[in-house]
């Protein structure tokens, strides 16, 4: 794939997030004071990511309103501005010529009050007098004959410019009235997503100890969930591995198709369950497997077997159905502590759990062990 530029920074989707219910807010405080409906928001990157879902996740999360809109199937404006209509103010008196045109606006138009979203996905794709005519909307969160309701926000998405896209480039006088970020892959942040979605835990496996294989011309992080979808029935990968061989060459690159396999024959997709390690009777339950599937062929360690493990645990317990018990965090803590555990990778853990505000997290935390090893770091 050619190099793709970049507009604005670059944002995991978990940042992405965050940034989105920033500028949402502050839109809504720019309103309320009388200085307009705020900026827009266009979201670059390529093609697979996860833009469009994490608008509608957005929304979805927050109970608000979504419309979506695809440019690229607009064929006229009519299309954008709606279609004109002759309105008669006085219909008993036919005639009377104090008729005119009014337009009626398209059926995706938002009619209900927000909050809400209108999504402009893949905007780039229309055509450029469609890009011209959205100017307007952009700038003024409406168009000559319509406009959107009370906290709505705009929300675009973009393929970059200069790489392997049929895009329509869009001039600086459009550019200026967004604001944009452009969306990379991350694997904890994917896997965050996936765990959240119901995705194969097998298929999360495999991310987190072949992160490099998500930047490929077909391997996505969408083809991958389509993939994951399709084997999900398939309790024993090993029996069925041509199968599951065919169905990954359907829509994953080569070099991800082979890296699935071997992480298949290698008996990789039942690494350790977060459940296995917190809710263990006793550490032996789970310490025997774990110290396998840790050690290298040549004797060393496998950290990113390790690193695996240990991001599933976490998002687990930074989750927010997670609902802990007494034993989870004797039984978190002795597993943190695990000598086959690299000290960078323990203290990577506790920083990040430290980012969460959460009664579960900071349970965790209170151990004087865990704590000191964090001293130590600051």
């Amino acid at each position: 794939m050619s190099h793709a530029p970049t507009q604005g920074p670059k944002l995991d989707s978990l940042t992405m997030e965050k940034v989105l219910a920033h500028i949402f807010e502050r839109n809504e405080v720019i309103t309320d004071s009388g200085g307009g409906r705020g900026t827009p928001v266009c979201i670059w990157g390529t093609h697979g990511l996860g833009k469009t879902q994490i608008v509608k996740d957005y929304a979805t999360n927050r109970g608000w309103h979504l419309a979506y809109c695809a440019p690229a199937q607009f064929e006229e404006m009519g299309d954008l501005h709606g279609l004109p209509t002759v309105h008669d103010p006085t219909p008993d008196k036919p005639f009377s010529g104090d008729e005119y045109t009014i337009f009626a606006p398209p059926e995706w138009v938002p009619k209900e009050p927000g909050p809400g979203i209108l999504l402009l996905d893949d905007i780039n794709r229309a055509d450029d007098r469609i890009l011209r005519g959205l100017m307007q909307l952009l700038q003024n969160f409406e168009m000559f004959s319509w406009q959107l309701p009370p906290k709505w926000q705009i929300v675009a998405t973009a393929n970059p410019e200069g790489a392997d896209y049929s895009v329509t480039p869009m001039d600086d006088a459009m550019l200026t009235r967004m604001m944009h970020f452009t969306l990379t892959f991350d694997a904890k942040a994917w896997a965050k997503w996936a765990m959240n979605a119901g995705v194969d835990t097998r298929g999360v496996n495999f991310v987190l100890n072949y992160p490099e294989t998500v930047t490929g011309k077909r391997t996505t992080p969408r083809t991958l969930a389509h993939f994951f979808e399709q084997i999900a029935h398939i309790k024993d990968l090993r029996a069925e591995v041509e199968m599951v061989a065919l169905l990954a060459a359907s829509c994953l690159d080569e070099t991800t198709v082979a890296a699935f396999v071997s992480f298949v024959n290698d008996d990789l997709t039942t690494l350790l369950e977060p459940l296995d390690i917190l809710e263990a009777k006793k550490s032996t339950d789970w310490m025997g497997k774990f110290k396998e599937i840790a050690k290298a062929k040549g004797g060393g360690k496998r950290v990113d077997r390790i690193a695996a493990i240990c991001t599933r645990l976490f998002l687990h317990v930074t989750a927010e159905r997670y609902k802990p018990k007494p034993e989870h965090n004797t039984n978190f803590v002795q597993f943190l502590l695990h000598d086959d555990i690299p000290n960078d990778l323990r203290v990577s853990v506790l920083l990040d759990l430290t980012k969460h505000s959460t009664g579960a997290t900071k349970e965790l935390l209170k151990d004087k062990r865990l704590a000191k090893l964090l001293l130590e770091k600051m």
